[in-house]
């Protein structure tokens, strides 16, 4: 929920992939300050101002990087459509999960093994190796992190 009188017309509402990375980029853009360029976010501003037509994302990359750790989650990184959703467990396992967002909004059927979707997992698995570059995100840095979590 953001409120900026007389600059976001109340009940403006996006359907759009954000992530709270973005913030960043939206606050500097609204303070008129430029980004630096290592910065990962995407500015909200063109959702906020209602030009949906300059927002171009497609999909948002994650990484969770802390297992074993108070959440519990493996460690994993994936690929979030509004369509699909594609991670890669990696660490202790190696496993590799494809939910149908539209069909199993829960999350609950994991559909990477069905050949219906062999298409879809060859396409998801492009782009979110397009993207661990984009982020500079590999499977050495993954090892790096495993190896400073024995340390601790």
């Amino acid at each position: 929920m953001i409120r900026w009188p007389n600059e976001i017309k109340p009940g403006t509402t996006e359907e759009e992939m954000v992530q709270n990375l973005d913030f960043a980029q939206t606050f500097l853009e609204a303070a008129q300050i430029s980004a630096p360029e290592d910065m990962q976010g995407e500015s909200l501003m063109p959702l906020l101002k209602g030009d949906s037509d300059k927002w171009n994302r497609e999909a948002v990359y994650y990484h969770y990087y802390e297992y074993p750790s108070v959440h519990m989650v493996k460690r994993h990184y994936g690929i979030v459509t509004k369509e699909y959703k594609l991670a890669h467990f990696y660490y202790d396992v190696d496993e590799w999960e494809l939910y149908d967002r539209k069909k199993d909004p829960k999350e609950m059927n994991n559909v990477y093994d069905d050949p219906a979707y062999a298409e879809i997992v060859k396409e998801l698995k492009e782009k979110l190796a397009q993207l661990r570059v984009k982020y500079k995100d590999s499977k050495e840095l993954d090892d790096k992190y495993i190896e400073q979590s024995k340390k601790y």
